[in-house]
């Protein structure tokens, strides 16, 4: 859950989130260097002389200044490239759920059951219990087993939405008449927060997603509940 003041990302809650943060330092401590350099080279140019003029014709140096930055390039460029192979890899999921955004909700359904579906409205500020969080808190939670692959199919039904839960590392969009497909695991249990990322309308701040990872066995028991409700 993010809090005021903070700088950095939200504490990763998936395998794919940590790997996004180490890509992020990685890629901060390259523009950090990258950055020292010049500022110490335009320093360096203003506070002393210019005695080596030929160096400006010198071969050397457009060879360094011209393989250097493919070089750069190609440090961000690989991890880059692993990660988003890792996020397209759908292996063997044990449980499938369909989101489907609407204007100002979404639907879930899970499609490894026969009628385990619902609605997800945003809580209203007058209904909150006592510590939930006022626009981020629904009616109905997307309650998914913790360390279990989850593939979800996104679409939308009227106008385009945006899917994110960002301690998850997931952000896909949800397109009228197309069907998305992304996948999580959640290392832990707990409450992850997300919101529609689409200008969607007049409400597109307040369809909030709150996914609820928990261990199996009370998985298990509360589709049970919903199956029988």
């Amino acid at each position: 859950m993010a809090h005021p003041s903070q700088l950095g990302f939200q504490d990763a809650a998936s395998p794919i989130m940590e790997e996004l943060l180490h890509f992020h330092d990685h890629a901060i401590m390259i523009v950090f260097l990258i950055s020292a350099l010049v500022l110490y080279i335009i320093s360096l140019m203003m506070s002393t002389k210019l005695t080596h003029t030929n160096t400006m014709d010198a071969q050397e140096v457009e060879m360094i200044w011209t393989i250097l930055p493919a070089i750069i390039l190609i440090l961000i460029a690989l991890p880059s490239l692993r990660i988003l192979y890792l996020m397209d890899e759908i292996n063997n999921p044990h449980l499938t759920i369909k989101a489907l955004g609407h204007q100002w909700y979404w639907s879930y359904e899970y499609t490894d059951y026969e009628d385990l579906m619902f609605d997800s409205y945003m809580t209203p500020t007058q209904d909150l219990q006592q510590g939930f969080f006022r626009l981020l808190e629904v009616d109905h939670r997307m309650v998914v087993p913790m360390e279990s692959p989850i593939r979800m199919l996104i679409s939308a039904e009227d106008v385009l939405h945006s899917w994110a839960v960002p301690a998850l590392g997931i952000k896909t969009d949800a397109i009228p008449g197309r069907l998305n497909q992304t996948t999580f695991i959640t290392s832990h249990p707990g409450l992850f927060y997300g919101q529609c990322s689409e200008i969607c309308g007049s409400n597109h701040s307040f369809m909030p997603i709150v996914i609820e990872a928990v261990p199996l066995k009370h998985f298990e028991n509360w589709s049970n509940i919903m199956l029988t409700a």
